[in-house]
């Protein structure tokens, strides 16, 4: 069984830095599973920050956190990594990490139809 773990979440100033951690477990055939991370501010909907494909590494990223936000993987610790710099107030939110089977990195990124989520690790943006 697919298990997600997210961690790296915490408080950080504006214009501060974090990187978060999804790890990995349960995957066969992990060559054909895509890994991305989404978001939740308070009162909005998730949202597709960024993903990537764990076979050849193809990856999407939002217009909100292009230029800032970093995805990549470690296949052999079955880890994603999403690097966030110069985060904003409206990065807050809670991030969850989700793994797509066979599916697209922009198709796993525009939908929340992913069987498997992690239990979200939560990002405040705040001075």
């Amino acid at each position: 069984q697919v298990q997600l773990v997210e961690s790296g979440g915490g408080l950080v100033q504006p214009g501060g830095s974090l990187r978060l951690s999804c790890a990995a477990s349960g995957f066969t055939l992990a060559d054909y599973y895509a890994i991305g991370w989404f978001r939740q501010a308070p009162g909005k909907e998730r949202e597709g920050v960024s993903c990537i494909h764990l076979y050849d590494g193809d990856t999407y990223i939002a217009d909100s956190v292009k230029g800032r936000f970093t995805i990549s993987r470690d296949n052999a610790q079955n880890t994603v990594y999403l690097q966030m710099n110069s985060l904003k107030f409206e990065d807050t939110g809670v991030y969850y990490c989700a793994a797509g089977f066979r599916t697209p990195v922009q198709d796993l990124c525009g939908s929340l139809a992913s069987s498997y989520w992690g239990q979200g690790t939560q990002v405040t943006v705040s001075s």
